[in-house]
């Protein structure tokens, strides 16, 4: 069976729409070939430079745009659904889904990026390859719930370790300290992926794994805290 890094979230239907938050960070490069660190990076055309976020070269040399989720996304969250294989899908969600609704793409991307925040990660063509957010615990709000999906053809890539790292960062300047993460106890990708956080495993049955992974806190966190990422 086919494995794929994808997370599905159990508290989002809970949680209310929340209202658009302006995006504020600047273009940066990163990069996770060290070795090729000086050849230039390619212009990701049409992928959107103008709202911000982060280049990054993976190590297979392919070049992605990782950006915060904005309101007129809807277009890209679809796209990434609709490249997403039925086995993809279902450990998304955890259930058979065929498409998404407009309500659904309405709150998966208008967003306060405070309880509920999420990055998108964007081709050299400007299409949705990933995406990975959190929704903060009505009852803890120092704990998040964490989803991640990755389209079919970018498996294997590292993607998905870009798209959680990014999404931390953002967490932890949100005062959130830990994410769960509920998943298919067939998905041994993501739960390689969850490894590599030092991920625990707070409950499993038959069909299911639940993690938890704390978030380490970092030197910016602590120079400035309770300041909101952009």
């Amino acid at each position: 069976m086919t494995t794929s890094p994808v997370v599905a979230p159990t508290a989002a239907a809970a949680m209310a729409e929340a209202g658009r938050q302006a995006v504020g960070a600047g273009l940066v490069v990163h990069r996770t070939d060290p070795l090729n660190a000086d050849t230039p990076l390619p212009l990701l055309a049409g992928a959107g430079l103008g709202a911000g976020g982060t280049a990054v070269v993976l190590g297979d040399g392919s070049a992605v745009l990782i950006r915060q989720i904005q309101a007129t996304d809807a277009p890209l969250l679809a796209g990434i659904f609709a490249r997403l294989s039925p086995t993809s899908r279902w450990m998304r969600f955890l259930a058979a889904k065929n498409h998404l609704t407009d309500a659904e793409l309405r709150y998966l991307t208008v967003l306060d990026h405070h309880d509920h925040d999420a990055v998108i990660a964007l081709d050299r063509g400007g299409h949705g390859v990933g995406v990975a957010r959190y929704i903060r615990h009505p009852e803890d709000p120092h704990t998040a719930e964490l989803a991640i999906a990755v389209v079919d053809d970018w498996h294997r890539r590292g993607l998905g370790t870009q798209l959680l790292t990014q999404l931390s960062d953002r967490a932890r300047h949100q005062g959130i300290h830990r994410f769960t993460a509920l998943m298919s106890a067939d998905n041994e990708a993501m739960a390689a992926l969850l490894h590599t956080m030092n991920a625990e495993v707070t409950h499993c049955d038959s069909s299911t794994v639940e993690y938890q992974i704390t978030l380490a806190r970092t030197v910016a966190h602590h120079a400035q805290p309770g300041r909101r990422a952009g």
